[in-house]
């Protein structure tokens, strides 16, 4: 009997039960209900579906890969992010919750960006909810792409063109049934078997091997392209552009709409602290893991995957080499957990920022919550078919997970990233200014990554940020000063209050 195959199929299962759990319960609620779970989400859920829906498979293939094939200096995109996450968690994300239930109870990230401003111009939701669904499809298209790869581990007879829409089938599934909460819940598991999938390979290793440290100075060229994969192992002997992009990938958590919105659904601000402390401490955890097992996986399995460009699976291998079969079962799932944990909170922001920024205000007006809730459902189906059809364009990978995240990380980062700051710190920010940053900020981040990427060696997050600042600070100084409804706005969300 393959107890491998039956620990992961019972993990799947087990989703798809929540999924329908929370659509029979919920399934007369409102689009309040359905997108952001009423404001009721507890300190712990909040926290551990927020970093679930953060770090995605490239947390267990992508960010792994890269350290074992190239070395620490990979490890800056880790230490970037674990700053973004921590300062996120203190800076924003109380005063996120304060200010879009400020301004007028908003569901979505595009929807608080216009409300903010008190104006009835729906220019910049539209703006917004184009920029969602881009770069949402891109993003589900890499969690797709390594969703498929540890389908194929377990099931070698199927194409990967099956495996692919087998694990979109479940994705869609439980998003589809059960809205804000089944994607909640769900991430809140797959958050803790994430974790404790990432703590328990390397704990193994060092209680079970013995290491050969001199192998880490070994080189490996991939037979198939040649690429040559020398491992640097000073973390701080890196190229300088390689630490100032891996740093830069923090400023992207100002902008990430999937996370924003776990802030928005915390049932009350003064629950922040306790889910910033939860947070922080399973992201440093998270990283710090990762980093561990891409470094014994350079010793021990590093001859086997790098000949063949495999660095993606060193995961996979090690947990099959160093558990019995059901709880290798239970370590892939997490692999699946990280995928889809990201991939059902992006279906669903890009189903609710269309629905609410888009079909409601301008296609159907007169459109009940019911049919509001069905169409959302609909445009979860067609995101994730687009991102079907991307991923299976794409092909597989460490590195097509990690450009795919990169690109998508990056124009989320670019485009709201500033103006989510200057919303919430800054009284005088007016609507054009908003507008003004985002265009500028998401303008930069596609134009350096097509023209200057490859020449400088900065990732194009840093001058899309930079950028989209510059432009919504210069715009909002030349426009008149905001009116009274805006400014009103801002001071009922700093007046405190735990609502």
């Amino acid at each position: 009997m393959n107890f491998e195959l039956l620990a992961f199929i019972f993990y799947f299962l087990l989703v798809l039960a929540i999924g329908l759990y929370f659509f029979f319960k919920s399934k007369d609620a409102g689009e309040k209900e359905y997108f952001l779970g009423g404001r009721r989400m507890g300190p712990w859920v909040t926290a551990m579906s927020a970093q679930a829906s953060d770090m995605s498979a490239w947390l267990l293939m992508g960010l792994p890969g890269s350290i074992l094939a190239f070395g620490f200096g990979q490890m800056w995109v880790g230490i970037g992010l674990a700053l973004g996450t921590a300062a996120n968690w203190i800076f924003v994300a109380a005063r996120l919750r304060r200010f879009s239930k400020a301004a007028n109870d908003s569901i979505t990230l595009p929807q608080y960006l216009s409300n903010r401003f008190a104006t009835q111009n729906r220019v910049l939701q539209i703006i917004c909810a184009i920029i969602f669904l881009v770069c949402f499809t891109i993003y589900v298209a890499s969690s797709f792409v390594a969703g498929s790869t540890v389908f194929t581990t377990l099931f070698p007879s199927l194409s990967g063109q099956w495996t692919m829409a087998i694990f979109a089938f479940i994705i869609i599934a439980y998003t589809f049934l059960g809205g804000f909460k089944a994607v909640c819940w769900t991430d809140f598991f797959q958050g803790l078997l994430m974790l404790a999938a990432l703590l328990a390979v390397p704990i193994v290793i060092l209680i079970t091997q013995n290491l050969d440290f001199s192998l880490l100075s070994t080189v490996y060229t991939n037979a198939a392209d040649g690429t040559v994969y020398t491992f640097g192992s000073n973390l701080f002997g890196a190229d300088p552009r390689e630490i100032i992009s891996g740093l830069a990938w923090g400023l992207g958590y100002f902008g990430m709409p999937h996370i924003l919105v776990r802030f928005m659904s915390i049932e009350k601000p003064s629950m922040v602290k306790k889910s910033a402390t939860v947070a922080i401490i399973w992201v440093v955890l998270a990283l710090f893991a990762t980093s561990l097992i891409a470094y014994f996986g350079r010793i021990l399995v590093a001859g086997e995957l790098l000949p063949l460009g495999l660095q993606e699976s060193v995961f996979i291998v090690l947990a099959r080499k160093l558990f019995p079969p059901v709880i290798a079962g239970l370590l892939m799932a997490a692999i699946m957990a990280a995928s889809m944990s990201t991939a059902d909170s992006q279906l669903l922001v890009a189903s609710s920022s269309f629905t609410s920024d888009i079909y409601k205000p301008f296609i159907r007006k007169s459109a009940s919550e019911k049919e509001v809730l069905w169409v959302g459902r609909g445009v979860v189906i067609a995101v994730a078919g687009i991102a079907y059809l991307i991923a299976s364009n794409k092909g597989a990978g460490a590195q097509a997970i990690m450009d795919m995240v990169g690109n998508a990380w990056g124009g989320f980062g670019s485009a709201f990233g500033p103006v989510v700051i200057l919303s919430l710190f800054w009284r005088r920010l007016t609507y054009k200014g908003a507008i003004a940053g985002v265009i500028g900020g998401a303008l930069t981040d596609v134009l350096w990554y097509l023209f200057l990427t490859k020449s400088t060696g900065i990732y194009e997050l840093l001058p899309g940020f930079a950028a989209g600042l510059v432009c919504a600070v210069i715009v909002t100084l030349i426009d008149k000063a905001p009116a009274k409804e805006t400014t009103d706005i801002f001071d009922k969300a700093t007046a405190g209050g735990d609502e």
